[in-house]
This record gives structure tokens, sequence and C-alpha cells, in this order.
């Protein structure tokens, strides 16, 4: 039962928040629920709980490694969520000379929402249904919106409509796929196959070719604008951009994974039908187009917490392209999944620290960090470093792994693309992040009094650095087991 527990815990504890009238007992649930998906989510490593529901709900290597990443960043961002819910109590923007007020009780609409987004990500990772993933996916949406429209600013309204709207016709693509895969399956040699992973990788050679490529598309589009691909991405710099930075750090570092699992899922499914080359070159191609794509809109960019949003677009095609290669690449690119999110959370935390000193996502209003925010300066440093692919962070390992299986594979220009790409990228982010650092401060900034900087505003960032940095020194054998079982579903080596 500990699946239906992984579900049902935070989902029952959401529901409780919107009806607790004390703020210290919602806090503590939110503190309590996590940590105790957590120990499941441990427990789940030491042994693998058996399916539930006919196997419409299970765990495999490929569940267990984007549910790690889900519980967690939901229990370090539950610390952060705690300081930063105490310094804004009366709904204040940082970022907004005036207060724009909350409606009422919000801490309940944004704790209750947070937790139900964490069930609804934990829901995606074990559903290996595809009716069911679908519905997951876009639960995952409904619960995420309104922790975007928190600030209840013109431009938050603006941004959670385009996500809504956006990922809505994704998602209803998505669907379409599902009906195509339905199709694909029925009338089989050996009857209809449920639209269970499993029971569709174990009958593949039997479905009907044209119409599970035909799925595939759709579901890859679907799924891909919910991730963020290019071009499909043009919610996710709003959404990250307007939304508060601790729910921008659970939606780069955990939902953009989701939606991820939900093309490996079907992936799988065409691998095993003896099509695996035909996904693979349309996942090349969304993860090439994405990282361009990220390049042009990353140089230059005035604003960094868009800036981390087109850094997300750039990493989710890393992702693609490492999946699209096969083979080691697809290890590759599943490491790189987890150290992405740890590092976009990381990042995204931090610029939480920033925007409450500077009061401003502009560039250029951010300069002398280190004299006005020492501790943020040195996690702002190091998360440039991370999420640029700088040794010795984990980042460096997964890109150079895909890398070289790039050329390995013979996709030489691929290789050289990317890694043109990701030099143009890491010059283009140094140049705006040492001048946040280093530059000298402007005289508006130089007569506020510096900014306190807690515990709980600097221990969770630097627990996600200390692991990206741990990963790229160290991959724990029990990771490096369930991440090659995990490419082996994939087809990978």
């Amino acid at each position: 039962m500990m699946i239906v527990a992984l579900v049902l815990i935070p989902a029952v504890a959401g529901l409780l928040s919107f009806v607790l009238k004390s703020v210290t007992l919602r806090r503590a649930l939110l503190m309590v629920t996590t940590v105790t998906q957590s120990a499941l989510t441990v427990a789940a490593w030491l042994r693998r709980p058996e399916p539930v529901l006919d196997g419409w709900l299970a765990m495999d290597a490929l569940g267990l490694v984007f549910m790690s990443v889900v519980s967690g960043l939901c229990l370090i961002t539950s610390v952060y969520v705690i300081n930063y819910l105490a310094k804004e109590p009366s709904g204040k923007r940082p970022d907004l000379e005036e207060p724009v007020f909350f409606a009422n009780e919000p801490e309940a609409v944004f704790i209750g929402c947070l937790l139900l987004f964490q069930s609804t990500m934990t829901l995606v990772t074990l559903s290996h249904n595809f009716g069911v993933l679908w519905v997951a996916v876009e639960a995952t949406t409904l619960s995420s919106a309104p922790l975007i429209y928190f600030h209840r600013h013109h431009r938050s309204l603006e941004a959670t409509w385009k996500y809504l709207v956006i990922c809505s016709v994704g998602i209803a693509l998505a669907l379409l796929g599902t009906f195509f895969l339905v199709y694909a399956a029925t009338g089989t040699p050996s009857g209809s196959v449920r639209l269970v992973v499993e029971d569709l990788v174990a009958k593949a050679t039997l479905l009907k070719t044209p119409w599970l490529k035909t799925a595939f598309i759709f579901m890859l589009v679907g799924y891909g604008t919910k991730m963020g691909l290019a071009p499909l991405h043009s919610w996710l710099p709003d959404a990250h951009s307007e939304a508060p930075s601790v729910v921008s750090a659970l939606l780069s570092g955990a939902l953009l994974n989701c939606a991820f699992l939900g093309i490996l899922r079907v992936t799988q499914v065409l691998t095993a039908a003896g099509s695996g080359e035909f996904a693979r070159t349309l996942l090349l191609g969304f993860g090439i187009t994405s990282v361009v794509t990220a390049m042009i809109f990353i140089v230059g960019q005035l604003d960094y917490k868009r800036l981390l949003a087109y850094s997300s677009i750039e990493h989710m095609g890393i992702l693609a392209i490492g999946v699209g290669i096969g083979g080691l690449g697809t290890f590759g690119g599943l490491l790189h999944a987890v150290n992405h999110s740890l590092t976009k959370g990381m990042l995204f935390l931090v610029a939480g620290n920033i925007l409450a000193q500077f009061r401003s996502k502009a560039n250029s209003a951010v300069s002398g960090m280190f004299v006005t925010l020492p501790r943020t300066s040195i996690l702002w440093m190091a998360g440039l470093l991370a999420i640029t692919g700088t040794p010795p962070f984990g980042s460096f390992i997964s890109e150079l792994t895909i890398i070289r299986a790039a050329f390995a594979a013979g996709h030489t220009w691929m290789a050289i693309t990317l890694l043109a790409a990701l030099g143009i990228i890491f010059v283009a982010m140094a140049a705006i992040f040492l001048r946040m650092l280093y530059g000298s401060s402007p005289e508006e900034q130089s007569v506020r009094s510096p900014l306190s900087e807690s515990l709980f505003s600097i221990l969770p960032p630097a627990i996600l650095c200390l692991a990206v940095l741990v990963l790229g020194i160290f991959v724990p054998p029990a990771l490096d087991r369930v991440l090659t079982e995990a490419g082996r579903l994939l087809g990978g080596q």
C-alpha cells in the first residue's frame, strides 16, 4: 500500500490545510508531510513496492528516479517556504512599490496547492496506465496554477492564463495521442492490449505501427509543450518569472521532469516495437531546437528570473538530445535530469533571496551582491558554474557523457552544435552573473541596509548545491544502478 500512501498523504494534507485556521498547524503539516514523503521514498529505494490497481500504479526505475527528485525538492523547498511566508504576511510583492493584498487566507491556499501539486507530480511518476498518466499531468497544471498567481499582480494573472491555455492545448494533443495509442493496441492478433506500459511493451510487435508512430508524435508535441521544448515553450518564461521563486524551483526542477517522463513512457513502447529510431530522430530535432532557441534568448537577457527560465528550456533540450542519441546518451540524459533539477532548484531559491533584497528582477538593478548578500553570492556563483556544466559539478559529468555518446554514435554535427551553444550560453550567463556579483552598488542600494541572510533562506539552496557537487565527484552506486536500469527500459545500455 506504499504506492497509495505516496499519492494520498500529500493530497489529504493539502485538502486539510484549506480548512485549518492555525498558521502554525498549517506550516507544521507542510513539514510533516514532506518529511513523511521523503521517508517513504527512501524506503522505496530499499525495497521496491508492489504494483497496485492491476498494474495501473507501479514503481519502476524510471518512476523511482523522478519521484525521488520530486520528494527531495519538495522537502528542501518546504523549509524555504516557511521562511518565505513569514517575510510576506501582508502579501507584498518584493519588486513592487505598493503592496498587493491576497484573497482571504492566502497562505492556506498556497500551502494546500503546494501539497496537492506534490501529490499530482507523485501520481505522474507512479502512473503506468497512459490514461491515468494523462489525468495526472493535467492535474499538475490545475494544482500549480494558483501558485503562479500567488502575488495577484496583472503580470501574474497574464502568466497564469498563458500557462493554463498553452498547457491545456498541449495536454489536449497528448489526449489525442492517447486515443491513437488505444487504436494501435486494438484488434491485435492476441486481442486488445491494455494501456499499461508493461503490457504494451510485452506485445509491442503486435501493435499497429503507423498508429503507434502517430500516437508518439501527438504525445511528444503534447507533453513537450508542458516540458518546455521549443517551439512550444512560450508559457515557461512568463510562469517561471512571475511565480514566487520557491514555486519556480518546483516548476523547473520537478514539473518539467514529469512531462519528460510522459514522453519517456511512450518512447519505451516505440523502442520495444522496433521504431526506436523514429522516436530518437524526433527527440534529437526538438532537443537541438530547444538548445539553440534558449541560447538566442539568454544572450542579452535583462531579467535574471527569465534568464533561469530560458536556461530550463536549454536543459530540457539537452535531456531530449541525450535520450535521442540512445545508448550511453540515455544514461547521461537521465543523470542530467537529476543534476538539472537540483541545480535549478538551488538557483531559483537563491534568486528569491536576491529579489527580497533588491526588490527587482532586472539585472541592471542588482549589483555589489558580495557586499549586501555575501552568503547568497557564493551560492549564486556556484549555481553559475553548476548550470553551465563546469567541473567539478555533476552537470559537467552528465553533459560530457551526452557529448561523448553523440560523437560515438556518429552525431558529429549535433555534438559540435551543442558544444558551440553551450559555450555561448556560458559566456552570456557569466557576463550577467558577474555584473550582479561584482558591479558597483547603485546609490539607492548603498543606503539600503543589507537583508539578514537567515539560516532558512541559505540552508535549502546550500544543501542542493552540495548535492550537485557530490554528483560531480562521486555517483553513488545505488543511483548508478537505478539510472542504468532506467536506461535499459528505454533501450539504452
